[in-house]
């Protein structure tokens, strides 16, 4: 089992954009690997979609997007046509990320993608919809698990990057929905005699009936 921290799996593929090593393929950006049941189906197509119309947003956090499902390479191309429809691309522009092809599961097994109760006609457990965001540094750092029948929020898969790539950077966490700009909290971990050279736009203290002083609210540190 590969957990948070620990530096993810490569693995080699065929794609949409020919074969691959996960790890070169990254080089030195972030990455989010996410994964399909299979091509043609409805939930799907809106997903690959959606990303298609956010790829300006993952760009400007150097972000590569790259996705999987359990079928074949010819199988993608033929959807990807779609996929390019539904987000409202020109017919003969180029899709402009890689589809993993997956027929025999075998990297859905190797990341723990698979969902027991979701089988397809043949028998075979489908791949859930798995998300994976890896960093610049080839470190595991997030993961999303859906059903196979639950759409994906990739608005909440931006917000969480904002999150990692600002946390990285500055001493914060970020409070249960935030969004980027909004105020972080200070780490618990910060002593009192450093709060004025680290955080000089100044913390608000938030009193509880602990009296504890650990909600310490701090402007979003620019990065």
């Amino acid at each position: 089992m590969v957990l948070l921290g620990d530096v993810f799996p490569n693995f080699t593929a065929n794609t949409t954009e020919g074969e691959i090593d996960f790890h070169d393929w990254l080089g030195e950006s972030w990455g989010i690997l996410f994964s399909h049941p299979s091509d043609f189906t409805p939930v799907c197509t809106t997903e690959l979609s959606k990303v298609i119309t956010l790829l300006p947003e993952f760009k400007k956090r150097n972000v590569k997007t790259i996705g999987l499902s359990c079928d074949s390479v010819s199988s993608h191309m033929a959807w990807c046509k779609d996929i390019k429809s539904y987000a409202g691309c020109l017919e003969d522009e180029k899709f402009p990320y890689p589809i993993i092809e997956d027929k025999d599961r075998n990297i859905a097994m190797k990341l723990g993608m698979l969902d027991k109760d979701e089988l397809d006609t043949a028998g075979m457990p489908l791949t859930a919809r798995a998300v994976f965001i890896v960093d610049s540094n080839k470190k595991f750092r997030l993961s999303l698990l859906y059903p196979a029948t639950t759409g994906r929020n990739f608005d909440e898969i931006l917000r969480v990057i904002d999150s990692l790539q600002l946390t990285d950077k500055a001493k914060v966490a970020t409070p249960a929905n935030w969004k980027m700009g909004d105020d972080c909290m200070v780490l618990p971990t910060v002593p009192e005699d450093q709060i004025g050279k680290m955080f000089p736009q100044g913390i608000t203290v938030v009193p509880l009936p602990s009296g504890k002083n650990y909600l310490r609210k701090t402007p979003c540190p620019k990065i």
